[in-house]
C-alpha cells in the first residue's frame, strides 16, 4: 500500500481522535484482561506447585486435606488442632518413610507467620523440587531459641543475624492487642535465600522453643509451679500441627511404589487428616479452572462487543465522509482502493488496541501478583507466553478487520455523483 494511503488513514483516525482513542482503549482492556487471565492461571499453578516442594504426604489434625495444605504449607491460616508428637512415633519409624519433619504453627512476628520445626527442614525438605534451601547468611538452629528468617521476612523486618526478637502468640485477640512472649528471647542464627514460595515469609523456630513457650502458658494457667524445661516436657506438651513426609523411592520420583500403600493406611485413621499436597493443588485448580473459563468467556464477549464498537464508529465516520470518499474516487482511486483504506483503518485500530492490551496485561498481572502476595503471602511470577500473546493479538486484529468490512463496504458502494452534489 502506498505511503499516501497510510497518511490518509492516519489523518482520518486523528481527525476524530476521541472516538479512536475510546475504541482503542475498550479493545485494549479486553485484550489485556484475556492475557492477564492466561498468565496468572499458569503462574498461580506453578507457585502452588513450588510451595509443596518434595514432600509426598502431609499429616495433620486439620478439618480437610485442602485446608491442611493451605494452612501448613501456604500459611493461609492456623491449623485447627494439634496432636502429640508421640502419636506419630510409629509413622516416623516406618521403614517406608525417608523422612518425617514435624512442624508447629500458631505464633507470629510483625505479621509474619512462624513455623517451628527441626534442622531437617533445611537439609531434607526442598521448597521447590530440585531446589534445596540455601543460606544467604548464618546457618540453621544451634540452640533452642535460635531463629531462621525467610528471605521476605528478613527484608520486611530489617533483621540480621545476631539480632533478637520476641514472638507473638497467634495474631491478635478480639480487642486488637497481641500477646507477646517477651520472657523468651530469640536470636537470629540464619537468613535463607529466596525460594519464590510462601516459606519466604515465614520465621522458623525450633519445636522445643515453641513447646516451652506454650507449656509455660499452660502451667501458669494451671498454677503449676514447675517451670518447663526441654527435659521435663510432658508428651501432651510436645504437640505438632503437621508432619511433612517423604516416602522412600528413587531420587526425585513423585510416585514411589510405597506411596499409595502408606496413604491408604493413614486414611483409615479417623483421628488424623492425610493429604497429598500435589493432588490437592491439582484439585484446587480444577475448581478454579471452571471459574477461569467463565471469566475467560466474559472477556472474550467483551472483545467481541468491542469489535462491534469498531464497526459502529467506522460506519458512522464513513457515513459522514461520503463526500471525501467521492473526491478520492474522482481523483482516481478505485473502489477496491477505497475499500482497503476503510479496512486498514479497522486493522490499525485493532493493532494499536492489541499493543495497548499487552501493556495493560503486563502492568495488570504484576499488580494482581503483588496484591496476592500482600494478602496471602503467595509469590506469583506472571509471564506472558509468546504463543498466547500472538494468538490473542492476532485474534483481536482479525476481529477488528472483520468489524471493518461493513464500513468498508459502505465506502465501496459510495455514489460519486450523489455525494458530490452541492449542499443545500
Amino acid at each position: 500500500m502506498a505511503m499516501t494511503d497510510l497518511a490518509i488513514v492516519g489523518r482520518s483516525l486523528t481527525s476524530r481522535w476521541f472516538a479512536t482513542a475510546t475504541t482503542v482503549l475498550t479493545v485494549g482492556v479486553a485484550v489485556g484482561l484475556l492475557l492477564v487471565l492466561v498468565s496468572l492461571r499458569s503462574a498461580g499453578e506453578q507457585a502452588f506447585a513450588r510451595g509443596t516442594g518434595n514432600m509426598h504426604l502431609l499429616v495433620s489434625a486439620d478439618s480437610s486435606p485442602l485446608n491442611s495444605v493451605l494452612n501448613s504449607v501456604f500459611y493461609m491460616g492456623n491449623p485447627a488442632a494439634a496432636k502429640p508428637l508421640s502419636a506419630f512415633a510409629a509413622l516416623r519409624a516406618d521403614p517406608r518413610v525417608s523422612w518425617a519433619i514435624p512442624v508447629v504453627q500458631g505464633d507470629s512476628f510483625q505479621g509474619y507467620p512462624t513455623l517451628a520445626t527441626t534442622n531437617e527442614f533445611f537439609t531434607s525438605f526442598e521448597p521447590a523440587r530440585g531446589s534445596p534451601w540455601r543460606f544467604e547468611q548464618g546457618a540453621g538452629f544451634k540452640n533452642t531459641f535460635d531463629v531462621v528468617l525467610g528471605a521476605e521476612a528478613a527484608a520486611g523486618t530489617g533483621l540480621r543475624v545476631g539480632d533478637h526478637l520476641h514472638l507473638t502468640h497467634g495474631t491478635h485477640d478480639e480487642s486488637g492487642h497481641a500477646h507477646e512472649h517477651d520472657e523468651f528471647h530469640f536470636e537470629i542464627s540464619g537468613i535463607l535465600a529466596p525460594s519464590a514460595t510462601a516459606h519466604d515469609r515465614a520465621i522458623f523456630t525450633t519445636t522445643e522453643a515453641t513447646w516451652l513457650i506454650h507449656a509455660t502458658d499452660l502451667r501458669e494457667s494451671a498454677r503449676n509451679p514447675v517451670a518447663p524445661t526441654v527435659q521435663n516436657l510432658r508428651d501432651d506438651e510436645k504437640v505438632i500441627t503437621g508432619l511433612y513426609i517423604r516416602v522412600k523411592g528413587r531420587a526425585n520420583t513423585d510416585a514411589p511404589p510405597a506411596l499409595q500403600e502408606l496413604y491408604a493406611e493413614l486414611r483409615k485413621d479417623g483421628t488424623i487428616t492425610v493429604a497429598q499436597p500435589g493432588s490437592q493443588v491439582a484439585s484446587l485448580f480444577k475448581v478454579v479452572g471452571g471459574i477461569d473459563r467463565i471469566i475467560f468467556a466474559l472477556a472474550a464477549a467483551v472483545l467481541v462487543s468491542s469489535s462491534i464498537t469498531i464497526m459502529l464508529v467506522l460506519y458512522q465516520a464513513m457515513e459522514l465522509r461520503r463526500r471525501q470518499v467521492a473526491v478520492l474516487r474522482v481523483l482516481g482511486a478505485s473502489r477496491f482502493r477505497v475499500f482497503m483504506l476503510a479496512l486498514t483503518e479497522a486493522a490499525v485500530i485493532g493493532i494499536a488496541a492489541s499493543l495497548l492490551g499487552v501493556a495493560v496485561a503486563f502492568v495488570g498481572a504484576h499488580s494482581v501478583a503483588f496484591a496476592v502476595y500482600q494478602s496471602i503471602g503467595l509469590t506469583i511470577s506472571p509471564s506472558l507466553d509468546l504463543r498466547w500473546v500472538i494468538s490473542i493479538v492476532a485474534g483481536a486484529t482479525a476481529l477488528a478487520c472483520l468489524a471493518g468490512i461493513v464500513p468498508a463496504a459502505v465506502a465501496y458502494r459510495t455514489d460519486v455523483l450523489r455525494s458530490l452534489r452541492p449542499i443545500g
